[in-house]
């Protein structure tokens, strides 16, 4: 047993004090880079004041971190001092319906990291977010909002976590793989309900009808072959003065989305170089492609899952009952650091399609320098951090670094052959 706690604890605080080491390189490399390249990033992405976008960037990493070590630590408290073990018990003790005390559980693990991460997500928002311009939420907004992500949290929580109890119930040798589509089938049904019915909890969404906007859109839906009623302009502005776009749904449920601060701060052929970029990852199968991937990386961590589900030195090692809901959560602490550090398996495939992505933008836009001057405008915006540190990059980024972008599409022309329109729009 002393065996298993060792491996255990190396993994667990080995993984969250190589993140912690990997996110202060980052930002040294950042401090570095952004005071020798101070006159590019005035010159092309528009930061004037550098020392303004580094202590963002600082501030940020060191809340993110301590938030990281502190929840750790928690988790570790919780379990070496039996509490764990006790609530397991407490819980299927008191319901007496094993696959009621499961969901319990799971709801029960989930409540307990929002209570822990709300006072760095107040810190986050009236600290860090307010001191730079970004929050647009008050104390009363913030608390609705955190106690109705906290109650959709709660039901998509008991709903796939019921789902997989159930498949371990119910095909005991083989229920990784069964689980593995329980999974899947949740992840696009969330394609479908979380713009649709999750998110309008949060964000009015007003359909972008007639006027200059909505033919800047339909003309670059028409030279990219694509068809979709469905545009909506979202008000970002609401919540946070950060700015983007997104593209969600499949078939009759493609949904077209723009934070209305996006639209604010970007003139009409940024905003469809933007659009021509989200739309790629629809017609060049991205968003399958991801999915498949998606797939292919939780059948493996529920095969070792089931391995770990029943092996019974898991339970011994915190005093445990052996139930399968508590298996599971013990499992996913075991898993999600070999999760984060095979990451830049997952990252290529991301890489590769966001590059595809920006090349169909270029051939529907005619050149690249509309969307070069987004990805500015994005940058300088939102004061993102446009030098990662090389190592930083391979473990977190799915898309390139900003000045590769840019530098790609401003030397970029148009490929010759067939437009993307001749490709045919999607069913």
């Amino acid at each position: 047993m002393l065996l298993q706690h060792a491996l255990f604890l190396v993994l667990v605080v080995g993984t969250t004090a190589f993140f912690a080491v990997l996110a202060a390189l980052n930002v040294r490399y950042a401090e570095s880079e952004v005071r020798e390249r101070a006159d590019w990033l005035a010159d092309t992405v528009g930061v004037e004041d550098p020392d303004r976008l580094l202590d963002y960037h600082r501030l940020g990493t060191a809340a993110s971190q301590l938030e990281s070590v502190v929840t750790v630590g928690v988790v570790l408290l919780v379990l070496y001092s039996g509490l764990f073990g006790a609530a397991v018990e407490w819980t299927f003790a008191t319901l007496a319906n094993d696959l009621l005390a499961g969901v319990a559980l799971f709801v029960g693990a989930v409540l307990g990291l929002q209570i822990l991460s709300l006072p760095f997500d107040a810190f986050d928002t009236f600290g860090i977010e307010d001191a730079f311009g970004f929050n647009e939420q008050s104390p009363r907004l913030f608390v609705r909002d955190t106690l109705v992500g906290t109650a959709v949290a709660a039901v998509f929580t008991a709903i796939l976590g019921g789902a997989v109890l159930l498949v371990v119930d119910q095909f005991p040798g083989w229920w990784w793989l069964a689980a593995t589509g329980v999974v899947v089938a949740f992840l696009l049904a969330t394609q479908v309900l979380v713009p649709r019915v999750v998110m309008p909890l949060f964000y009015d969404f007003d359909p972008v009808e007639d006027g200059e906007l909505r033919d800047a859109v339909e003309d670059v839906f028409e030279r990219a072959g694509f068809t979709c009623d469905q545009v909506y302009v979202m008000d970002a502005s609401s919540r946070s003065g950060h700015s983007n776009a997104f593209f969600t749904g499949f078939g009759r449920t493609k949904r077209v989305v723009l934070f209305d601060t996006l639209v604010e701060q970007m003139d009409d052929e940024e905003v469809q170089s933007v659009l021509a970029h989200e739309l790629a990852h629809w017609k060049k199968g991205h968003i399958w492609q991801n999915l498949a991937a998606s797939a292919v990386q939780v059948a493996v961590l529920l095969f070792v899952a089931q391995f770990l589900v029943e092996s019974a030195w898991l339970y011994e090692m915190f005093g445990v009952p052996q139930q399968a809901a508590a298996g599971l959560l013990l499992a996913g602490l075991w898993l999600q650091p070999l999760s984060r550090l095979t990451s830049p398996i997952e990252n290529k495939l991301w890489l590769a399609n966001e590059r595809e992505a920006d090349a169909f933008a270029v051939d529907v836009m005619g050149s690249g320098g509309a969307l070069a001057d987004a990805l500015a405008d994005l940058t300088s915006e939102n004061l993102g951090n446009p030098f990662p540190h090389p190592l930083y990059e391979t473990f977190h980024y799915q898309h390139p670094p900003v000045p590769e972008r840019i530098r790609y599409l401003t030397e970029k022309e148009p490929m010759d052959g067939d437009s993307p329109a001749d490709e045919g729009a999607p069913a």
